[in-house]
């Protein structure tokens, strides 16, 4: 990786931070909010690198439609979905439920 790339995804790890407990967020919404709105797949990349890194929540960022792609980046075989539904969120086939409600759009620290 880059010095670029590791900036990138350290301002992503930044922003996943504020995700609030028992919501969640898109790929989109994050690329969006870093001013790189085309780059939701980086996004994708950071949230898989950040694995290591006990106080990223990566379990709480999902595609756009409340989707669990990242799934099979986490240990085990349904380990995203039971962080989600132990924060109150309902998943069904690997989608959430009422994603409209529990989705939290981020914006930048003032």
């Amino acid at each position: 990786m880059t010095d670029k790339n590791d900036n990138f995804f350290e301002r992503v790890y930044a922003v996943a931070r504020q995700i609030p407990y028992g919501k969640v967020t898109s790929y989109g919404a994050i690329a969006k909010v870093l001013g790189a709105a085309r780059s939701a797949r980086m996004v994708g990349w950071a949230m898989n690198a950040s694995h290591n890194l006990e106080d990223v929540p990566a379990h709480r960022v999902v595609n756009r439609i409340g989707l669990l792609t990242g799934k099979h980046h986490f240990d085990g075989t349904n380990l995203m979905q039971q962080l989600l539904e132990s924060e109150g969120i309902e998943v069904v086939d690997n989608q959430i439920i009422d994603f409209e409600n529990h989705f939290w759009l981020p914006e930048m620290e003032k």
